[in-house]
């Protein structure tokens, strides 16, 4: 057994979810899911089959991204892994019709930030233990942090 980092390549300006599915069939409902939900989004949605002719199987709105989550997939490796590259909205967007999709088995991560994915190789193949999400926190908000937070919240317009 082998333990990897791969650092997760992000396209400016984009957000990564990471996740676990069980079926093929979840490329297409990912695309189907982040399309209804955000249709003006640009994104791609890269699946790793764990069976078959083991292929990365891609759907999406934009070739740039789908080259990045095929990139990323790639470098993971992991069977059933699904990444999708987002663009133009935010996870809090498609978080929920993601998690809602019936293949989905769990969501490793939601994120602008850089990532490492903790990743694990065997005599039989690769998995994702976890992840590493921006960097470790270095103090608690003080009242100014406070206040630009809420400043922050209210000018991307998730708060009134």
């Amino acid at each position: 057994m082998e333990l990897k980092l791969v650092n997760a390549v992000i396209p400016e300006g984009a957000n990564i979810i990471l996740g676990q599915t069980h079926f093929i069939k979840t490329v297409e409902d990912l695309y189907e899911a982040v399309r209804t939900t955000v249709p003006e989004a640009k994104f791609a949605v890269a699946l790793c089959e764990a069976s078959g002719p083991c292929l990365v199987r891609t759907e999406g709105n934009d070739e740039d991204l789908k080259k990045a989550a095929i990139e990323n997939a790639l470098a993971i490796g992991a069977g059933h892994l699904f990444v999708i590259i987002l663009k133009g909205a935010f996870p809090i967007n498609v978080l929920n019709q993601v998690k809602a999709c019936p293949e989905v088995a769990s969501i490793f991560c939601a994120t602008a930030n850089p990532l490492q994915v903790v990743v694990v190789k065997t005599d039989q193949g690769k998995g994702v233990l976890g992840v590493v999400d921006g960097f470790s926190p270095l103090m608690a908000e003080g009242e100014k942090d406070v206040e630009e937070r809420r400043a922050f919240l209210r000018k991307i317009g998730y708060k009134l």
